[in-house]
């Protein structure tokens, strides 16, 4: 297709979507009603096949609709972090029954997923996990712990990173399942934060059943899956940042998503913080009478600078999803420039702060934020993979640099020494 049919091609998408809006958008109907007909109709995920609720576009022409979705002021599908994760693994690896039993409901915003990865033993090296999946003839049973996991107190369902074969490579020897987190076996304890929040949860799985059909693609195929998962979650993380901006439309559908966001963005509250709050540095110096210090001055620049390079690292990321590139070592850049962001501004809110940095609640400049951000900042350059490995990846896949000796890659798990015993 060439460049003049492409224009005209988004131009009468643009049209077809604006007409179709303009006939069934409904500020007063249920926000579960107009998602239900936005979904029926194809254009909640265009960029979807036809047969699963999509209109089988590209991903810029998707793109396209959801922008016209967005000026007419129409609310969307769930844009969730984790239920859109869930969403796109289970299209891309799930077989008819998971899509038929799982995707509408996703996308409705009606049911709450969470990610099970993590483990205490095996964060930044995922594919050392020792949670264990065993077939007992009728059912996989899983033992073992999660750790590190958003919203696994509220969700029905989860996706679930298991080993199942002990005799081969770390990498091919784990398997993907869907598991129900209501069901017994299944135990979530909420972890308490230095920050004050607790965002985030432990499980622990002792003889939880799994059906062998919530398999989720083939058994040894688990860290393709998780892949799939990972690469997804990292081009929504903006999405979920400017979904989680409350609406100021008036009528039911606003008012329920209003109350969408205020619970599925409960356990994120304080990722503004961790990020290290940009936004605040201006507005501080002047408040505090520090605008005019060159040191003051001079550390804001250096974050604004470093903050905008981020921005534009992010930019490449959505340009490579919507040409359909795979992603490639700008998700690393863009993940390591944010952790440096987040440094910078601690340090940048430290020098205008002085000492009352620290102080907490009522205390605290702005009611206790900015120490929020100082606890909070360090959590960036680990979650979602630590600098270090960001650093390594960029090395490897970009600068062409051998990679680290590695003794446990070629070799049985079961051979790998570890610091957690399972079998």
């Amino acid at each position: 297709m060439n460049e003049t049919t492409a224009e005209q091609s988004e131009h009468s998408i643009r049209i077809q979507v604006r007409e179709w809006i303009d006939t069934n958008w409904n500020p007063d109907a249920s926000l579960l009603d107009w998602r239900n007909k936005l979904i029926d109709s194809g254009w909640g995920c265009a960029a979807w096949p036809k047969e699963w609720y999509g209109r089988g576009l590209s991903i810029s022409l998707g793109d396209a609709v959801d922008d016209e979705l967005r000026k007419a002021g129409a609310v969307s599908v769930a844009k969730t972090g984790v239920r859109m994760l869930a969403a796109a693994t289970i299209l891309e690896h799930g077989n008819a029954m998971h899509k038929r039993k799982f995707l509408r409901r996703l996308l409705t915003g009606e049911d709450t997923w969470c990610q099970l990865f993590s483990e205490p033993g095996s964060g930044s090296d995922l594919a050392g996990l020792t949670t264990r999946a065993d077939f007992d003839g009728e059912n996989w049973v899983l033992n073992g712990q999660k750790v590190w996991t958003t919203s696994a107190h509220h969700a029905q369902y989860g996706m679930v990173l298991t080993r199942t074969n002990w005799d081969v490579p770390k990498h091919q020897g784990m398997t993907y399942f869907l598991i129900d987190m209501n069901q017994p076996g299944v135990e979530v304890r909420p972890l308490k934060q230095m920050n004050g929040h607790a965002s985030f949860n432990e499980i622990f799985f002792t003889d939880a059943k799994i059906a062998p059909e919530w398999m989720l693609d083939k058994e040894g195929n688990g860290w393709k899956v998780a892949m799939t998962t990972l690469a997804h979650e990292r081009r929504l993380s903006d999405g979920l940042r400017s979904w989680g901006k409350a609406e100021k439309g008036k009528g039911r559908i606003y008012e329920e998503l209003r109350a969408e966001i205020a619970s599925v963005m409960e356990p994120y509250k304080w990722y503004p913080q961790r990020a290290g709050r940009v936004d605040l540095l201006i507005e501080r110096a002047k408040a505090t009478g520090k605008y005019d210090d060159p040191t003051v001055r001079q550390a804001i620049a250096k974050v604004l600078m470093m903050a905008k390079a981020a921005e534009w690292t992010g930019r490449r990321v959505k340009a490579a999803h919507a040409l359909g590139r795979p992603p490639g070592p700008e998700g690393s850049l863009g993940k390591l420039a944010g952790s440096q962001v987040a440094r910078l501004a601690a340090q940048a809110h430290t020098l205008i702060a002085g000492n009352d940095a620290m102080l907490t609640g009522d205390d605290g400049p702005l009611d206790g934020i900015i120490s929020e951000v100082l606890v909070s900042t360090p959590a960036e350059s680990i979650a979602g993979g630590t600098d270090e490995i960001q650093r390594n990846i960029i090395a490897e896949r970009s600068l062409g640099l051998p990679k680290e000796p590695r003794s446990d890659v070629d070799r049985p798990f079961r051979e790998v020494p570890r610091n957690t015993v399972t079998e």
